[in-house]
């Protein structure tokens, strides 16, 4: 059985493997043309897939089609802490409801939390609503909205997801100091945060 009404049995998820760039940068850089509105050079992938392919994972049909991608980042954010970011995420239009998205957010999540990341950032288009629910559902918070964001001159939400206990808080700038007092929190504890 070939196209979409494949089962999601017959749909395969794989890591990223470098030696296979021929193969599948070019249906990656392809399809995620397609979906996004930000036009990368071949320079952007492999900024993203020669040091994080092993956050980046790839769904294929029974022929080794690419038909889903994520590509994602680790690296120390401001204030010590590891974030996680989740740069490109797309599935093939016939593809898409079946899961497939969800299962590739789950894989790089995994994947950067097994490497100690403290919270995962994305950015979506405000009109995206499919990706904002998919992300949403998935425990990601909107956090702020970046106005003209996009080359296009659209809008984004940057999205958090917070995997450790307390890195919210300290995202905020929260003080543990203030955990037990019954003195209110000073606006200086937020100092920086926007």
């Amino acid at each position: 059985m070939s196209g979409p009404a494949q089962s999601e049995t017959e749909i395969r998820y794989v890591q990223y493997q470098s030696d296979k760039e021929t193969t599948y940068l070019p249906a990656i850089r392809q399809m995620i043309s397609k979906d996004l509105s930000e036009p990368y050079s071949i320079y952007v992938y492999r900024y993203f897939l020669y040091q994080w392919g092993d956050l980046c994972f790839m769904a294929l049909d029974p022929e080794d089609t690419l038909i889903g991608v994520i590509i994602s980042k680790l690296e120390p954010h401001r204030g010590g802490s590891m974030r996680g970011y989740i740069a490109m995420l797309a599935v093939k239009e016939e593809y898409r409801g079946k899961g497939i998205a969800t299962k590739l957010v789950r894989m790089a999540i995994d994947a950067m939390i097994e490497k100690d990341a403290d919270e995962i950032a994305l950015e979506t288009e405000v009109t995206n609503t499919a990706a904002m629910k998919l992300y949403e559902r998935l425990g990601f918070l909107r956090s702020k909205r970046l106005h003209r964001y996009y080359l296009n001159g659209n809008t984004a939400f940057r999205f958090l997801l917070y995997v450790k206990e307390g890195a919210a808080t300290a995202a905020m700038g929260y003080d543990d100091a203030y955990e037990n007092s019954d003195q209110p929190i000073p606006p200086s504890a937020y100092a920086g945060v926007s």
